[in-house]
């Protein structure tokens, strides 16, 4: 890229079908975009992603123009920050990972992420699912999250009020601080 580069994050939606990641994957490349980092999944029969794209100021409009012209896809696309998060120039910062596991009910993701916001920690990833319980037929919720912290949190006090939930939730929460890459 030798002009102005402006970095787009797309997110994708359409019935799940073969051949979507190439279709968007050639508009990408036919305007000259970089493709930088993506997350994207099958659920429910669709086909949903994020991606972030480094494209030429001269391209974008084009660009924007022809993911508009996808057949069988929406395509959203904004404007990137400057900055990837609130906590990725802090020097230090923490990294963790939560894993959850329990019985599936309403209110559980909304609960832990209150927890989390209330401790200032950042969500950078989630993923979930859930499966069939071993030995019943009840259904048991699964989250894992990757999770961004100031040097400064109370790992305890985040453990704690973690473990207050899980209690009442009846879910396994657990905690650990992994190695900052």
């Amino acid at each position: 890229m030798s002009q102005t580069p402006v970095y787009l994050v797309l997110t994708v939606i359409g019935d799940d079908r073969p051949g979507l990641v190439g279709e968007l994957s050639a508009a990408i490349s036919a305007h000259q975009g970089n493709w930088l980092e993506a997350s994207m999944a099958q659920l429910a029969g669709k086909f949903a992603g994020i991606v972030e794209v480094a494209v030429d100021d001269a391209h974008a409009a084009a660009l924007k123009e022809a993911l508009g012209q996808l057949a069988g896809l929406k395509v959203t696309v904004e404007s990137a920050a400057a900055q990837k998060s609130a906590l990725a120039g802090v020097a230090n910062s923490r990294r963790l990972k939560l894993a959850l596991v329990g019985h599936d009910r309403i209110g559980i993701v909304r609960e832990v992420s209150q927890v989390l916001a209330h401790h200032a920690v950042n969500v950078e990833s989630l993923e979930t699912h859930t499966s069939s319980a071993p030995m019943s037929a009840a259904v048991l919720f699964h989250a894992v999250a990757e999770l961004t912290a100031a040097p400064d949190l109370d790992v305890s006090a985040l453990t704690g009020e973690l473990e207050r939930i899980s209690n009442d939730l009846m879910v396994d929460i657990t905690l650990d601080e992994t190695i900052r890459a």
